[in-house]
């Protein structure tokens, strides 16, 4: 009789451990391992400041010029990385989904020698009540070489009062809004980018390349800049490019 039992339990036993590990299999399948970005110490840190509404544009211009300098020899390249302040995916403008590879409310981060911060769906408005955000950017501003922005980006540098003795730009039609909002700037217009001390910031759009491709030509000189726009088919030449660079 105990056999006859054993018999009959056996097949029940043998499904519930084979169901159990087809669920471990699943949930090993669908966990996801943090990855982090390899950093040259010999490099520049560049962070990327995205946050869900982010333009692509504004984000992935930048990004792919200073990520292109890596295959250039005898020039200290960039280590390009984003920070959040989340480790969940950001959802683009467009609706690109990115992982962010730091979470500056909870991360040791690396240092950073370059901000970048692009414009967002709401850097006018809900992004500047952010208070994490803006000590974020006061914080990385006290020791980074280099802050910049494109196009609504300069609305978060200008709320973390970073910009307040240096001449700045932001989106053409924007301007007017970024001159009510704070008056005490020295906003300028008809430019594509300004340059005053470490501070650049730039109309946005697909101007955001010129802007980058600038910081590489400060850095790196005339020919890696022009190689490096070459690699994007851009014809760059600076004499061409309305700016304005205080000296």
């Amino acid at each position: 009789m105990k056999s006859i039992y054993l018999l009959f339990l056996l097949p029940i036993i043998l499904i519930s451990c084979n169901q159990q590990k087809i669920e471990n299999e699943k949930a090993t399948t669908n966990e996801v391992v943090r990855t982090l970005p390899e950093l040259n110490p010999e490099n520049y840190n560049v962070a990327f400041l995205i946050m869900n509404g982010t333009f692509n544009t504004e984000f992935t211009a930048p990004f792919d010029i200073f990520q292109h300098t890596k295959f250039r020899d005898g020039i200290k390249a960039m280590n390009t990385f984003t920070v959040a302040n989340t480790l969940e995916p950001i959802t683009t403008f467009e609706g690109v989904r990115i992982l962010p590879d730091y979470d500056y409310t909870k991360d040791d981060l690396p240092t950073i020698d370059i901000l970048v911060v692009p414009s967002a769906e709401h850097s006018m408005d809900n992004d500047l009540k952010d208070e994490a955000m803006i000590n974020f950017i006061k914080q990385v501003d006290k020791n980074a070489l280099y802050v910049t922005s494109h196009c609504d980006g300069a609305f978060p540098l200008a709320k973390a009062g970073i910009l307040d003795t240096v001449a700045s730009t932001t989106f053409p039609s924007d301007v007017k809004n970024y001159r009510a909002m704070f008056p005490h700037l020295n906003i300028k217009d008809n430019v594509l980018f300004v340059h005053d001390g470490k501070y650049i910031t730039s109309a946005g759009g697909a101007k955001s390349f010129e802007a980058a491709l600038y910081l590489c030509e400060v850095l790196y000189g005339k020919e890696i800049a022009k190689s490096l726009a070459k690699g994007l088919v851009i014809d760059w030449n600076l004499e061409n490019v309305p700016h304005l660079t205080v000296q």
